[in-house]
Formats: C-alpha cells, structure tokens, sequence
C-alpha cells in the first residue's frame, strides 16, 4: 500500500502552526513544478494559499479544508 499523501500534507500544515514565525510559509510541488503556495498568519490563524497556475488566492480557517484544496491541485 502506497503511503497516504493527504497526510503528508496535514502534516506539514500542522508544522506551519507550530513555529514561532508570525508567518510561516510552504511550498508544494508535484514533480518538480509548484503547484500552490501556502502561508499561515499566526496572529489571525488563517492560511492563505496561492494556486500558481491561476493566480488565485484562498483563504482558510481550517486546516483540513486547506489540505483538501492542495490534495486536489496535487492529485
């Protein structure tokens, strides 16, 4: 069975709100090209993600929604 690449995700998620950065920033790729970029304010906890093939720009409040908008664009 193929490790679980949702969790993977989460898991980075959840390290971005774990640091003492007031903004912590990740980057996710799919075979070397950047898919989106993903940041989270400490002090509102949001996180804003950039889809890089269309420019848009998201905002979250909850990290599993975020998560599932980046499995999509990975997937």
């Amino acid at each position: 069975m193929k490790p679980s690449v949702l969790t993977g995700i989460i898991q980075r998620l959840e390290a971005m709100t774990t640091t003492d950065n007031e903004i912590e920033v990740r980057r996710f790729e799919l075979n070397g090209v950047e898919k989106c970029q993903v940041s989270y304010d400490r002090s509102t906890e949001m996180f804003e993600m950039t889809d890089r093939e269309t420019n848009g720009v998201y905002q979250f409040d909850d990290l599993d929604l975020v998560a599932i908008e980046i499995y999509e664009l990975l997937g």
